[in-house]
């Protein structure tokens, strides 16, 4: 019997899921999480039989990967600067 990880499609609905997160967070939070889980669908779409453990440390190095690479280019840019000098909320 096939378990629920080894599903292809599984891992793409989760990439899906994991997307429409990120478009309503702010700060490439979901992003890699979203290309981790890609990744291992495609995988196991192709072909690839991996068992739990080894789907997981894959969906955790692209997942790290795909976040640390987007958030250098797409966070913080050069030459950007604080804006503000006193928070509304502290007083």
């Amino acid at each position: 019997m096939m378990m629920l990880w080894e599903i292809w499609w599984v891992w793409i609905a989760a990439a899906l899921v994991l997307a429409i997160f990120e478009v309503f967070t702010a700060g490439f939070v979901f992003v890699g999480f979203a290309l981790g889980a890609a990744v291992v669908g495609v995988l196991l779409a192709v072909g690839v039989s991996i068992a739990l453990a080894w789907a997981l440390v894959v969906f955790a190095i692209v997942s790290v990967a795909a976040w640390v690479i987007l958030r250098a280019a797409f966070g913080v840019r050069r030459g950007q600067r604080q804006t503000f000098h006193r928070d509304i909320n502290e007083d």
